[in-house]
């Protein structure tokens, strides 16, 4: 929750942009969106095509290119079409309708032919021969008159104005559906003999989508003659004998639109009411290519044909063979034939296989992705990246799987791609802004920490920035303490460049080794330097850690001096030794930025730390280098450590056991250094005994055999034994008592 709030304001700022830009979508529904939604519900369809079923009255006779390699090329003459629907109503047939304009004459009749011939005798005895012969379109009126046919016609923009007759009467039920109906000022329809001659007269148009694809059918549109009806359509009321077709359009019986024009609601023929689009428009359920759909026109030319593949069924005639140019798409095939596309239309209305895209989609739609982004949105600063994208997959999934599971059972078309978009937006939006304020966190603390805590430290710390409040909290730590003895004394004479290159060279090793240990220093002060451990974030085993970078700061001095005597030898130049001491101790501390608002640093605060300079002070008073509290030796015992016994520093009434660091637990577990303690056992003993005269003597042994580094703290503890044989101090029932009268 903590992290939650941090990143409120900019995480919602980002957010609530982005939703402002999922409700105008929504509103606005772009072309873009339409698009995405097709490729959804076009793969739907070639999920789940409908399944072709054989026993529906619907059949293609293709003009195929079996048929035009036996009879020749196209078109045909219209004898020929004539003979085809001749046996097509032989067969019983119950409509037979022509996916083909025959908006000119036929131009293959002899009358035709004999009028082109060039003057002369020949054209005198071919035009005498015509005058007695019946014209191929007569032949084929004749035939069409006898059938239950529908012929097609196209409406356009241009072409014909002259309105072809009307087959059949239009009622209308509730509003006048005109000014949503596709209007056509023209037509271009067959020529007047067939069409008198045909019961039916049917468009032959597509309404495709921006990509050419045919997805929406217009059952009806507004011809320069009214309403004309699609072909389908017209080729089911004349296999049905009805005489006219119904419009419910909004606010018709039992079709409430609260007043509003709202368009077509369903259009009814015969014995079938078509849910229909406000356009009178449907959208059929495509099915896969079924070859027992299609009847070659050679074979039943050739009497091939059983019967029953046409007896009782609606017929579609039309080309298919390639280069015919009638040719389509829909959402399972790039390239079909117009004629079964018809059939698909019929097939679908037949078995009620209408996909639906009602009213109220959009809204719902828009209510979903609301509710998806939202629930995305507060998710995604509550969880892990990984769950969270877990969670955005699968909340998509539920909404493709519902979405999917609406087109399979009830031919709804419910778009599942704009609330996954919506919560697709939410997920990239969000995630990105909390990446954005998470780098930001982390350059902060690498800004705030990098100069000052081990890198590891550091980039376990950018996983946690939520610490980094001001305010504090109370922590064990280890905390260090070191300075610079005699410091004025060394930077006598020199200039302040080379004190600066001094003291970088200086604190660059002391602070590499304790980072190189995963310490934080806290501070430079001069040339002290101020570091803790196990802070800001859990540090495993500090109080050895701490023992180990004091040891390790020591070998750099050693090598810091080296460094030194060798380019004052070179320059042949005075050289002065520098020397340092390190308080460290172990407890609880405040720790936290620590400042105001606008500056503050991450520090620490409590007595352990003002203990802990205190112990860094001590050590030039017993002439050490190291010394540490009780507290911290007994959580490091395996060092190898001096016990100095008790010492009340300033400002604290009670008194703290004092160790001096020898070395690390090798040297602890040592045969030289085990005489070592022994003795120095032995002297600290006479002094609890307050036998200083013994203790003094022991001193001095240890003075003479102790390394030369030692050889100061033993001087010192002589010196002190001295002054409490001429000064016994006043018994307290204990041990002496060091008392230090100054820092």
């Amino acid at each position: 929750m903590k992290r939650s709030r941090r990143r409120r304001p900019a995480y919602f700022l980002a957010t609530a942009a982005a939703a402002l830009g999922v409700v105008a979508l929504g509103r606005l529904q772009p072309p873009a969106l339409d698009d995405l939604r097709n490729f959804v519900f076009d793969s739907y369809q070639r999920l789940a095509p409908r399944p072709y079923d054989p026993g529906l009255p619907v059949r293609v006779i293709a003009v195929d290119e079996d048929s035009l390699s036996v009879f020749g090329q196209w078109p045909w003459p219209r004898t020929r079409l004539a003979a085809l629907l001749d046996k097509l109503v032989e067969a019983g047939a119950a409509a037979v309708a022509f996916d083909i304009v025959f908006a000119e004459a036929d131009q293959t009749s002899l009358d035709h032919y004999a009028r082109r011939l060039p003057e002369g005798p020949a054209k005198t005895q071919i035009a005498a021969i015509a005058a007695g012969a019946i014209p191929n379109d007569q032949i084929f009126a004749q035939s069409i008159a006898a059938a239950p046919t529908a012929l097609g016609l196209t409406l356009s923009g241009a072409g014909q104005k002259r309105a072809p007759p009307q087959k059949a009467g239009v009622a209308m039920a509730g509003d006048d559906p005109s000014a949503f109906l596709a209007a056509f000022p023209a037509a271009i329809a067959p020529i007047a003999e067939l069409a008198e001659a045909a019961r039916g007269l049917g468009a032959t148009n597509w309404a495709p989508d921006r990509d050419g694809v045919v997805r929406r059918i217009p059952l009806l549109a507004l011809g320069p003659g009214g309403v004309t009806p699609s072909l389908a359509l017209e080729a089911l009321r004349v296999a049905q004998g009805a005489s006219t077709i119904i419009i419910r359009s909004s606010n018709a019986s039992g079709e409430t639109a609260f007043g509003r024009q709202t368009g077509v609601n369903a259009v009814k023929v015969g014995a079938f009411e078509i849910a229909a689009g406000a356009a009178a428009d449907i959208r059929p359920r495509y099915g896969a290519a079924a070859p027992q759909r299609l009847v070659s026109a050679a074979a039943l030319l050739e009497d091939r044909v059983p019967r029953e593949e046409i007896d009782g069924r609606i017929v579609f005639i039309g080309t298919t063979a390639v280069g015919l140019g009638d040719i389509r798409a829909t959402p399972l095939q790039p390239t079909i034939p117009g004629v079964e596309i018809h059939a698909q239309i019929l097939e679908s209305l037949l078995s009620g296989a209408l996909l639906s895209r009602p009213d109220w989609a959009n809204g719902l739609e828009l209510v979903v992705a609301g509710a998806a982004f939202l629930l995305i949105a507060a998710l995604l600063p509550l969880v892990a990246p990984l769950v969270s994208a877990l969670a955005t997959t699968g909340l998509i999934g539920a909404l493709f799987a519902a979405s999917f599971f609406a087109f399979d059972r009830a031919g709804l078309l419910i778009d599942a791609a704009f609330p996954s978009l919506s919560a697709a937006l939410a997920y990239g939006v969000g995630a990105v802004a909390l990446w954005r304020q998470d780098q930001a966190a982390r350059r902060h603390v690498h800004m705030a920490f990098g100069k000052f805590i081990a890198p590891a430290v550091v980039e376990r710390l950018v996983e946690h920035p939520e610490r980094l409040v001001l305010g504090g909290e109370t922590r064990e730590l280890t905390v260090l303490f070191s300075d610079l003895r005699d410091f004025s004394t060394i930077s006598e004479g020199l200039s302040a460049q080379e004190l600066t290159h001094f003291m970088n060279a200086y604190l660059t090793p002391m602070t590499d080794a304790i980072l190189d240990r995963e310490g934080t220093v806290d501070k430079y002060i001069g040339d002290a330097v101020m570091a803790f451990w196990n802070a800001p974030l859990d540090v495993a085993d500090h109080p050895r850690k701490a023992v180990h970078a004091a040891l390790d700061m020591r070998a750099a001095l050693a090598r810091f001096n080296g460094e030194r005597a060798a380019e004052a030898d070179r320059e042949r130049r005075d050289y002065r030794k520098a020397a340092m001491g390190i308080g460290l101790n172990l407890g609880p501390c405040s720790v936290g930025n620590m400042g105001s608002a606008r500056r503050f640093d991450y520090s620490i605060l409590g007595d352990v730390v003002n203990l802990t300079s205190r112990l860094e002070g001590l050590c030039k008073w017993f002439r050490v280098d190291i010394l540490a509290s009780g507290d911290l030796r007994d959580a490091a015992a395996d060092f190898a450590w001096l016990d100095l016994g008790t010492a009340q520093v300033v400002g604290r009434s009670t008194p703290t056991r004092i160790y001096a660091l020898v070395g690390d637990e090798s040297f602890a577990a040592s045969a030289a250094f085990a005489a070592w303690r022994d003795e120095h056992m032995t002297m600290m003993r006479y002094h609890a005994e307050w036998d200083f005269a013994r203790a003094r003597v022991v001193a001095a042994d240890l003075r003479a055999s102790a390394e030369p580094h030692w050889g100061g703290c033993y001087m010192a503890m002589e010196q002190r034994f001295a002054a409490f044989e001429a000064a016994p101090p006043a018994r307290t029932g204990g041990a002496p008592i060091w008392k230090m009268d100054s820092k």
